[in-house]
């Protein structure tokens, strides 16, 4: 039985996040693991209105936030213990981190 990890990493502050998925990618080379990726979403750009007053019925606005977020995507091949630790670092605040386990059976096993 393999497991395969998916990683999404996600941030505004892009640098910040390609340094992250280039340590990931060294120690899964130093670690011999098989790593797919890191595959790259375009940037996805976010508005967010801003009120100027806390009341319901002031419309008064200030101009939008408006931001951008970066997304990598790395697949760990086996390796548990390596994903284990990657998904359990404590990375920067600007960088979120979504982890995802898959189970893959070996061919000719039934369920």
């Amino acid at each position: 039985m393999t497991f395969v990890t998916r990683l999404t990493l996600q941030s505004g502050d892009r640098a910040a996040l390609d340094s992250i998925v280039e340590d990931i990618k060294a120690t899964a080379e130093r670690k011999g693991a098989a790593l797919k990726g890191p595959h790259s979403h375009p940037p996805e750009k976010l508005s967010v209105p801003q009120s100027c007053r806390l009341h319901a019925d002031d419309d008064r606005r200030f101009s939008s936030w408006e931001y951008t977020v970066f997304t990598r995507e790395l697949e760990i091949h086996g390796h548990d213990n390596l994903a284990r630790n990657v998904a359990s670092q404590n990375f920067p605040d600007s960088v979120h981190i979504e982890a995802e386990v898959e189970q893959i059976h070996g061919a000719g096993r039934g369920n």
